[in-house]
């Protein structure tokens, strides 16, 4: 099979010549989206495929397979819904249409549900939902009708149902009109089996979003956008679907945002103004017509309700959010090899993957070629701090034996009949990396409990987590309706539960990851999961982090990965990388060190890579750090530490996301909604809260343009020159520096480099401070690998730092939280950046002691200096000082904006 496959043709616009505006405002959007025109583009050059258009049946390459099924609306053939009837509920309206019942659900105050179902059937809630009407209290609504139409209020929106012809409008409280059906063309309903909605946009209204999307802008504005779960090795911007399905996005427009989660796992289509300016709609193949609308009017209110429906992350392992290395064929000696590297180079590394190579037999889940076994066995025994995946296919090989035992993943399921069927009730069979394989039928809570058992294969050999491979479900063969996976007729469930795959495709891969989050249940209940999975829907984030898949190591695909990224992070799933340096093929010494820049700010962090056997490969065996030299490893290994510097402040994101939804990695737009600049950036991204990263995209280049957002002033993290806000800057980036920048007023807590985490406890943390007038943060702190945290066991502490026109920096430490009681914390080292040293330092009557050096400052408590080299004033404070700690400075000591000799980042 390998040796079959070809690499697809990357020769997409960029190459081409055809320029495409990195910023443009909402306003300059058209018809023709980004996705369109590269399409379009690749027609004219004769890159696969024909001119682009609203009736373009989808395309995805993979391999030489084509899937060619698109769901489409006969525009004749619209439903001309009218209300009959109505009943108020407790919780909203319910609708007789004649022939369908509708339901409007108030599920909070600016939460809302809309279905349309059949007469008596119940409203349809998918696996995604995390939280359903059950768990929510309905709020505190007015109702009122006249003969045209019906309308709930409650405090933050107006729900305006018209009658004839049935519409939904939604209203903020002022009255605007936030959100409405588009009527020209009938009501929403069904065009047969396929349930759809239209709706208005305004010419200004942008969107983001809809999951895991191969394109390369962030706004989604004029494009269409699909959802069938499929892999795609090597895909491009002009695919229209890859590995993951998320039916939701964010509308953003002069009103603020709002969110529509299309709960349908059928194949669904997007059609976002790409059509006309005046509307957008989407359809699925089939399924109950059920949406949710959610206001904010901030982006963030619009993410943390959708998470309140579908789940919210867990707060991962420390040793999750490190850095992981992988490769697709490491022999067993190289993981080992490999591994021991990392750590006589001392770049930081804290998990190994163990690709399928490790399976015994031919890629026999469950099961361990001895060698691979003994190499897991070495670096539990040599590197015990360094944590293992494993990587899982849910194809079971049809064989009984394997390394002349029996096989009893596929002798228990078989005889259990826990496995797909086709479409006439036998097992339904066929190849993926096993040459031949039957598939668990994870729509079964039986069978996903019995799956989980079967990892005691992995956790009993020292595993530490997981990563699901190949559950879109792949498949290797061709079918009627869409290749690469199972025909559209396979069954699922059994008894009345059963259902078509058609129906289930997209939900496959979540319940994969359901039965593997049970496994750790099962076998390691008392430390936090570790799973990444390639395939997911909606509220897959509450049991798995994301990666993009297949990626290519070029430029255009660095690219990519910010918008892909981006529009996955403000889908609900904040825990979302790529592979750092590309998978297929290899990347150039320069990209390989621009990635590694780029990749140490994703929120998940990993290099990974293809076999070096493909007969295309222009390059070397392996993508590590040092195989590009020794200028690229220095780069490499120049932001790995940062990032493990930075852990304490990207530790407390995934505390945040973990309690709100909010991105890890954010779009400009996500703060800065009201900054019409931010809405089309799609190649720079907020870290968190208060760094902005602007990485370099293009090969060659050793500057770049940085937009720097309105109503803030930002610091430059290499020099601290400071820059006011709303407007563009060219910054120098040679190879070895990546434009960084912070927002003024802001805290990054950080500490000493570890080559893994937990290699050293947290003794002194680092306050880095951008003070312009006061700034507060919360830090937070736990155990970093137990699910204590859950029942408690942490610590919560709230530093400030203001200033006066006097010219004096008080800091202030109030502990809000203390119930994590082994924590080693017993300092605190505040960096403050000023171009001079305080006059004193002192804590009520108790004077710190002046001294000549940083390195005194970190070793000797209530000491302080300014660093001529650091351009900053070190301060060190004991944690129990219960005194707020005040620095005396002439005036308000700040250095010239520009003139720094940096902080010695």
């Amino acid at each position: 099979m390998l040796s079959e496959i070809l690499l697809p043709t990357f020769n997409h616009v960029y190459d081409t010549g055809v320029a495409i505006p990195r910023c443009v405002t909402r306003n300059k959007l058209t018809r023709m989206g980004r996705r369109t025109l590269l399409k379009s583009t690749a027609a004219l050059f004769g890159v696969g495929g024909v001119l682009a258009s609203a009736s373009r049946p989808a395309r995805a390459d993979h391999y030489d397979s084509k899937i060619h099924y698109e769901p489409q609306l006969d525009n004749e053939n619209l439903a001309q819904l009218s209300v009959q009837s109505h009943k108020i509920l407790g919780d909203g309206v319910k609708l007789d249409f004649g022939d369908h019942d509708g339901y409007v659900r108030l599920f909070a105050d600016d939460f809302a549900r809309v279905s349309v179902t059949e007469p008596g059937q119940a409203e349809y809630e998918s696996p995604g939902v995390a939280n359903g009407l059950d768990e929510w209290d309905a709020p505190t609504f007015g109702a009122e009708s006249t003969s045209e139409r019906i309308v709930l209020e409650t405090e933050s929106i107006t729900v305006d149902i018209s009658k004839d012809p049935f519409g939904v409008k939604f209203l903020d409280a002022d009255g605007n009109v936030v959100n409405e059906d588009y009527l020209d063309k009938g009501t929403s309903g069904y065009e047969g089996d396929k349930p759809y909605v239209y709706k208005k946009t305004d010419e200004n209204e942008a969107f983001y979003g809809f999951g895991e999307q191969p394109d390369m802008g962030f706004n989604q504005r004029g494009e269409k956008l699909e959802n069938w779960n499929t892999d795609q090795y090597g895909y491009g911007p002009d695919s229209d679907y890859v590995y993951s399905s998320v039916p939701f996005f964010v509308g953003l427009k002069d009103t603020g945002a709002y969110g529509i989660f299309f709960d349908d796992p059928y194949h669904s289509v997007f059609h976002m103004a790409d059509e006309s300016d005046d509307y957008y709609y989407f359809l699925a193949d089939g399924g109950q017509l059920t949406y949710y609308f959610a206001y904010g009017p901030e982006v963030s209110t619009v993410l943390d309700r959708y998470t309140d429906l579908t789940g919210k992350i867990d707060l991962p392992p420390k040793w999750g959010i490190g850095l992981h290395q992988s490769k697709w064929e490491y022999t067993a000696q190289e993981i080992v090899d490999t591994a021991e590297t990392y750590r006589e180079k001392e770049i930081p590394l804290d998990a190994m993957h163990f690709d399928i190579d490790y399976m015994g037999g031919e890629y026999n889940a469950f099961t361990w070629d001895p060698d691979y076994y003994d190499a897991l066995q070495t670096l539990n025994a040599d590197l015990p701090e360094l944590h293992s995946v494993a990587v899982n296919d849910p194809g079971v090989g049809k064989t009984t034996e394997v390394n002349g035992e029996p096989y009893e993943t596929y002798l228990e399921g078989t005889e259990n009949d826990y496995w797909v069927k086709d479409a006439d009730g036998d097992t339904f069979t066929a190849e993926v990396w096993p040459p031949e394989a039957v598939w668990p039928d994870f729509s079964r809570e039986e069978v996903r409990s019995w799956y989980a058992s079967q990892h005691d294969a992995l956790f009993d050999a020292g595993i530490d987590g997981v990563k699901n491979d190949m559950g879109e479900p792949a498949v290797f063969q061709k079918n009627e309706k869409y290749d690469w996976t199972m025909p559209h007729d396979n069954i699922h469930g059994v008894g009345e539960d059963t259902i078509r795959h058609e129906a289930y495709h997209n939900l496959y891969g979540l319940d994969y990851a359901r039965a593997a989050y049970e496994a750790f249940e099962q076998y390691k209940p008392e430390k936090r999961p570790f799973l990444l999975n390639r395939n997911l829907f909606a509220g897959g984030q509450r049991y798995a982090a994301i990666w993009t898949g297949d990626n290519v190591s070029s430029w255009e695909h660095l690219r990519l990965s910010i918008p892909m990224m981006l529009n996955l992070s403000v889908s609900g799933m904040p825990f979302v990388g790529c592979d750092i340096g590309g998978f297929v093929n290899r990347p150039s010494p320069e990209l390989f060190a621009r990635w590694m820049q780029a990749g140490a700010f994703n929120p998940y962090c990993r290099n990974h890579t293809d076999s070096h056997r493909k007969d295309e490969l222009n390059g070397p065996r392996n993508q590590h750090p040092w195989t590009f030299g020794e200028e690229v490893e220095a780069i490499s290994k120049q932001y790995i530490e940062l990032r493990y510097r930075l852990l304490p402040y990207l530790y407390n994101a995934f505390k945040t996301a973990s309690e709100t939804g909010k991105p890890v990695q954010q779009p400009l737009m996500f703060q800065f909604q009201d900054d019409e600049q931010t809405v089309d950036i799609d190649d720079q991204f907020m870290f968190g809260d208060d760094m902005l990263v602007a990485p370099v995209l293009e090969k060659g280049a050793t500057t770049r343009e940085v937009y720097l957002p309105e109503d803030e002033q930002w610091a430059d993290f290499w020099t601290d020159a400071v820059h006011e806000g709303g407007q563009t800057i060219t910054v120098d980036a040679p190879l070895d520096r990546v434009p960084l920048f912070v927002k003024m007023d802001s805290i990054i807590p950080m500490r000493e480099i570890q080559q893994y985490t937990g290699e050293k406890p947290l003794t002194m943390l680092t306050l880095d401070t951008y003070l312009d007038e006061e700034v507060s943060y919360s830090f937070y702190e736990d155990d970093g690998e137990t699910r204590a945290h859950e029942n408690g066991a942490y610590n919560v502490t709230e530093f400030t730092v203001s200033t006066n026109p006097g010219g004096v920096v008080t800091f202030e430490r109030e502990h809000e939280e203390q119930n994590y009681d082994d924590s080693e914390l017993s300092s605190y080292l505040l960096k403050l950046n000023r171009s001079e040293a305080p006059q004193k330092v002192q804590a009520a009557a108790a004077k710190y002691t002046a001294v000549d050096d940083a390195e005194t400052v970190t070793e000797t408590s209530e000491t302080y200096t300014h660093s001529e080299e650091q351009n900053a004033v070190l301060v060190h404070i004991p944690a129990d000082e219960d005194n707020a700690v005040r620095l005396f400075f002439n005036g308000q000591g700040r250095g010239p904006q520009g003139q720094g000799k940096g902080r010695g980042h």
